[in-house]
């Protein structure tokens, strides 16, 4: 596609409008079927557009950022490569998230096939809709350096209340919210939804990061580099009772 067949850059924020009916009925589905994954992105459609806009070109205005949006690599075929994966060292984000992959058996290209069910902008060629993709598919990274479990209930309240301060998109924290109403509020599961939210709020701006380099460099001086708290209140919950809200 040449340049002059894409839609313009700047486009009219009307485009991005909110649309809370559909929001809710995305999460009213979502507390049903606590496994029917397509209705996070619905909300995340209905309410997260205008961010998705503003981040971009927050990322532009970074050091790096110019360079990943000129690159333009899909996050998703290099974390979907294996021999990609395979390279890296113990003890590195890129082997920890190898670990991931075989432990949950989960991949990236697995949730982007999702993200593509209903909806077709994010599948587009277009810079708003290339950073779109790239925030979806740094999700399972997020959990490898939050800590937080991603085949859990409250280890994905977490890091969506960690996604809501690092994105501001109102989707995360309608979600957030849903979750934490479910596990019941001034619970220890509550409290820990506030603490993913608190870190997520401490932590650098994830979404300006190269997590194509960032995979070669240490898990823990990662962490340390990026301000990435210990998990504390999600950590002393214990692992049978983390499903008492709602499983992303």
């Amino acid at each position: 596609m040449t340049d002059a067949a894409l839609p313009p850059l700047r486009v009219p924020h009307a485009t991005y409008q909110m649309n809370w009916p559909a929001a809710l009925k995305a999460l009213r589905k979502l507390l049903n079927d606590k496994n029917d994954t397509v209705q996070v992105f619905e909300i995340m459609r209905a309410l997260n557009g205008a961010e998705t806009v503003k981040s971009y070109h927050k990322l532009l205005d970074t050091v790096q950022g110019g360079r990943l949006a000129y690159e333009r690599v899909e996050l998703a075929e290099r974390l979907t490569d294996r021999a990609f994966i395979q390279r890296f060292a113990p003890g590195t984000l890129g082997a920890a998230y190898r670990d991931f992959l075989d432990r949950t058996g989960y991949s990236a290209d697995g949730l982007a096939e999702i993200s593509k069910v209903g909806a077709k902008p994010i599948a587009a060629a277009h810079p708003y809709a290339w950073f779109g993709r790239r925030v979806r598919d740094q999700h399972d990274l997020w959990h490898v350096l939050t800590g937080y479990k991603a085949d859990e209930g409250l280890g994905e309240a977490c890091l969506v209340a960690f996604s809501y301060a690092q994105t501001k998109g109102l989707g995360w924290a309608l979600i957030g919210v849903g979750a934490a109403l479910r596990g019941g509020l001034f619970t220890p599961h509550a409290r820990a939804i506030w603490e993913g939210y608190r870190h997520g709020r401490h932590a650098a701006w994830l979404m300006g990061e190269d997590w194509e380099a960032n995979m070669a460099e240490p898990l823990e001086a990662l962490r340390k580099r990026l301000r990435i708290l210990p998990a504390t209140r999600y950590e002393a919950i214990p692992p049978d009772q983390r499903d008492a809200v709602l499983k992303l």
